[in-house]
């Protein structure tokens, strides 16, 4: 039996919740106030969710703990099983997971009316009662403290049209598939949907984020709650010669024009001592402090890169070159 310690309002725990649902193995979801204080105490960074594995062993980092699962458990795997798809997959979810969760925090915490409800509700999902006035008081602590942590994560207001460009760009690009299909690599999730799904969960219930979907993007919309629970999937990968799908192409697309520049721009930052790094991409600005998580990001996806054999590189090189994701990644 594994624990998930997570929130609901955590990108990161709802996409380990719709993995384990996916994969049919079995686990409890804990969320409430003690997941801050288990994550302090049992994970090497503060963050959630913290997975508690059935030997009482935690892990809190979410594509580290899903690759973890594939070893553990072999049915219903969601990293895909030929070699080129897997690395696309791999390279959109981190995409998703280090560029999308702006989007997430940017919508969540820019505007009044965002920030008063989601620290109210995020409060609320803590305490489980208390009374209100309790929970308000948390919330208005809990609203200062992320707020002040904008410009840290780069979802500021100066940052925020491209953030929002390339969120439109990606839900436009789901938009346009989900009416045909739902998944990237076959009729069953990789991990790539489970990394979007992660982020959008949030755009998907955030008063301003979830009303821009709901008018523009209905179906992505609707999709969210398709990816939450498929348990009752029963689907195949498409075959190892099959063409990716136009979808896969518009998502690298992105990758190649806002992500690709944006590790360059902060691994180049971190090696020369900077303490914050600029991009320009799809004409806007955007700036922030470096991170060495990404740097590491980075050398991670040019390792999986390097460590594709011939015949990967084949089918993955075309589509990594039309949409500029080649050479971020050699």
């Amino acid at each position: 039996m594994y624990t998930i310690h997570g929130a609901l309002g955590s990108p990161y725990s709802m996409k380990m919740r719709a993995l384990f649902r996916y994969r049919r193995i079995t686990h409890v979801w804990s969320h409430g106030a003690h997941v801050q204080q288990l994550a302090a105490e049992k994970a090497l960074a503060p963050v959630i969710p913290v997975i508690e594995y059935p030997d009482g062993s935690f892990d809190n980092d979410s594509t580290p703990v899903l690759y973890d699962l594939e070893q553990r458990h072999k049915e219903r795997g969601v990293v895909p099983t030929d070699p080129a798809h897997a690395f696309i997959a791999h390279l959109l979810e981190d995409f998703a997971d280090e560029w999308l969760t702006k989007a997430m925090f940017g919508y969540r915490w820019l505007e009044e009316v965002d920030q008063v409800q989601m620290s109210r509700w995020l409060s609320f999902d803590a305490l489980k009662g208390g009374g209100l006035d309790n929970s308000q008081g948390m919330a208005e602590h809990f609203r200062e403290r992320q707020v002040s942590r904008m410009a840290i994560v780069g979802c500021t207001r100066e940052n925020f049209p491209l953030i929002e460009a390339s969120t439109r760009t990606v839900l436009k690009a789901l938009e346009d598939h989900v009416v045909n299909e739902h998944f990237l690599f076959g009729s069953r999730p990789s991990m790539a949907e489970l990394g979007i799904y992660g982020q959008l969960s949030q755009l998907g219930v955030d008063p301003t984020a979830q009303e821009m979907m709901r008018a523009d993007y209905p179906y992505a919309f609707r999709w969210l709650l398709h990816i939450d629970d498929m348990s009752g999937i029963e689907g195949q990968w498409d075959a190892a010669d099959a063409q990716f799908k136009p979808v896969v192409g518009k998502l690298l697309e992105q990758v190649g024009t806002v992500y690709a520049p944006f590790l360059l721009a902060n691994s180049a930052a971190m090696e020369s001592g900077e303490k914050t790094f600029s991009i320009e991409a799809m004409g806007k600005p955007y700036s922030q402090g470096t991170f060495k998580y990404q740097v590491k990001c980075l050398a991670d996806l040019r390792a999986r890169y390097a460590a594709l054999d011939a015949n990967a590189r084949a089918k993955v090189d075309p589509i990594l070159s039309e949409n500029n994701c080649l050479e971020f990644l050699q």
